[in-house]
């Protein structure tokens, strides 16, 4: 770990910044990407866990939403990030994938919260918005749709016109 002034730094994302490479497992013996596989294509992170209701009554259905939506083009990935370390089995993630209808991948993080602390998430749900070039360009808590979602909706709006990517 590194340190700065005798601390840890356990955020390593800053906005402007490429962002760092996670720690994460599959979660059905799925080959796990590397950040750097998404280049080209702007990317969604969500930091989810399957016991927030936010995560599955919201974010999940948000995350879907762009997933189906033709007129954008991004690529989203889930995290199930345990930083209670309750642990759930592949059966159990596979019951929500049915029925949340997850379209996207979804990886556990590595260590329950490994990938979720060095991110600097707040909690569940946690959006990181990265650019085609890699770099963070967002960092949201929340699945408020007057708050965090509306904010995401306006940021990807934002790649979409500077990029043309979206």
């Amino acid at each position: 770990m590194e340190l700065e002034n005798n601390r840890l730094l356990l955020n390593q994302v800053s906005l402007g910044k490429e962002l760092p490479n996670w720690s994460i497992e599959g979660v059905f013996d799925d080959s796990v990407p590397e950040v750097q596989d998404f280049r080209g294509t702007p990317l969604l992170i969500l930091f989810f866990n399957l016991s927030c209701p936010g995560c599955l009554g919201r974010a999940i259905p948000y995350a879907n939403g762009l997933i189906v939506d033709e007129k954008i083009n991004i690529n989203v990935v889930g995290i199930h990030s345990n930083f209670n370390g309750a642990d759930f089995s592949a059966e159990e993630f596979a019951k929500a994938q049915k029925e949340f209808y997850i379209r996207f991948p979804i990886f556990r993080d590595a260590n329950f919260d490994t990938t979720f602390l060095n991110f600097g998430a707040g909690g569940s749900p946690h959006w990181i918005l990265i650019d085609a070039d890699g770099i963070v360009r967002y960092s949201i808590f929340g699945s408020d749709p007057n708050n965090a979602l509306l904010r995401l909706d306006y940021m990807i709006d934002i790649l979409q016109n500077e990029q043309g990517t979206l």
